[in-house]
């Protein structure tokens, strides 16, 4: 059986990987939309993430039935409000955090994913939550700005994403040139998403990294880190075959961080090994293998709340979970982020989950992107046409045609 394990192809060239992940794909981008629905203000926080956990497991019920594929969450239900960088995800037995409710028209980030076989698809969008009896207006003024500066810089990162030439055309000389420019350093990255921030009085949220994704893995060897804070630096470049979580957070603030005072109840296994002494810290251990693999979960998903809060608390020390602490904007200043998982092919960038496109009608700002090397960046296609649509459209007009010839005869 172990020879049998090896010699599965799980890399994207086998296109049942790629199947996986457009599955888990769908589940995410579908439980994203209805938990948007439900950030409404003065809906409470824990029970718009338990119902989005309720959704993921609802919809992974109806795929892969009866066969022997393990399914479940690549990150659990998350809703961050206002100032919150970092997913959070309070739990129901802390009085005070369970109580904490949506404020009309702050940004609230929704982060949540499903995986199949191991492979993770993650979406985080923001959306602006209404007040409860209020119809939908256009957006103006710094909250514009904001939805606005972050909806362009993830727009640039992801073109910043392909590797050089990859969609060149023309001559054989011309692609091969194309393809000989090195690939931009992060540092380059960082300073082109500096200027479309600042096009818009915003600063990049410090640290925003995006991580290598691969099977069971979510923070692979490779990662890009955005206004690098003191001591991070971003390693690799993205190339062809690989599978990324493309993150992007901008601020109203100065874009710096601070720890919040509230529990971390975001946590995942480790590989490390540790001999547990308190029978709390191995059941939730037991539990977290078994339900979550190597996966983010909230302690709030664990069926003994209580248990979850003393055990967790070795398995941190021991090196056998790793926290997430819940981050914030150092001035409480207003957050936005975004995140899309993709697949990078010889045609591009596959988008393998990803927020819902932003309706530019919506949002009105005196604000623009001036800058000719972003905007000529920014008129650039994520992917080639293969041309498989306009196909699909000429066979639909022959059809028709067909069907009027004979109408007419």
């Amino acid at each position: 059986m172990a020879t049998e394990e090896k010699e599965v192809d799980y890399t994207l060239n086998n296109p049942d990987t790629l199947t996986k992940y457009k599955t888990a794909a769908q589940i995410s981008e579908k439980v994203l939309a209805e938990v948007s629905k439900l950030c409404i203000a003065g809906e409470k926080i824990v029970t718009i993430c338990e119902k989005g956990d309720k959704l993921i497991e609802e919809e992974l019920a109806k795929v892969y039935r009866g066969k022997k594929v393990n399914k479940g969450f690549s990150h659990p239900t998350t809703v961050s409000p206002a100032a919150f960088v970092t997913p959070y995800t309070p739990l129901a037995g802390d009085e005070k955090e369970a109580a904490t409710e949506l404020q009309a028209g702050e940004p609230v980030k929704i982060q949540l994913g499903a995986q199949i076989d191991g492979f993770g698809s993650i979406v985080c969008d923001t959306v602006l939550a209404p007040a409860a009896d209020k119809a939908e207006e256009v957006v103006t003024g710094r909250s514009a700005d904001l939805i606005l500066a972050t909806h362009y810089a993830n727009e640039l990162l992801l073109r910043l994403m392909l590797p050089p030439g990859l969609l060149a055309s023309g001559t054989d000389e011309e692609k091969a040139k194309a393809a000989s420019v090195k690939a931009p350093t992060q540092s380059k990255i960082t300073s082109l998403l500096e200027k479309v921030a600042q096009a818009y009085d915003c600063n990049l949220v410090e640290s925003t990294t995006s991580w290598l994704f691969d099977r069971n893995e979510i923070e692979g060897k490779k990662k890009i880190v955005i206004a690098p804070g003191e001591g991070t630096k971003g390693e690799g470049v993205p190339e062809v075959g690989e599978v990324w979580g493309v993150e992007m957070g901008v601020s109203l603030g100065s874009g710096k961080v601070k720890q919040f005072e509230q529990r971390t109840t975001l946590h995942r296994r480790t590989q490390q090994t540790y001999a547990l002494k308190r029978p709390s810290s191995r059941k939730i251990l037991s539990e977290v293998q078994k339900k979550f693999g190597t996966f983010p979960f909230s302690l709030r998903q664990l069926e003994d709340e209580r248990d979850a809060k003393t055990g967790v608390i070795e398995c941190v020390r021991g090196n056998v979970f790793r926290q997430y602490e819940v981050v914030g904007d150092k001035d409480n200043a207003p957050v936005a982020r975004l995140l899309t998982t993709i697949a990078i092919t010889k045609n591009g960038i596959t988008k393998l989950g990803t927020p819902p496109a932003l309706d530019l009608s919506k949002y009105k700002s005196d604000k623009k992107i001036e800058d000719e090397e972003i905007l000529k960046i920014l008129e650039q296609p994520l992917s080639r046409n293969t041309g498989k649509s306009k196909n699909k459209k000429k066979k639909k007009a022959a059809k028709k045609e067909e069907s009027e010839d004979s109408d007419d005869e």
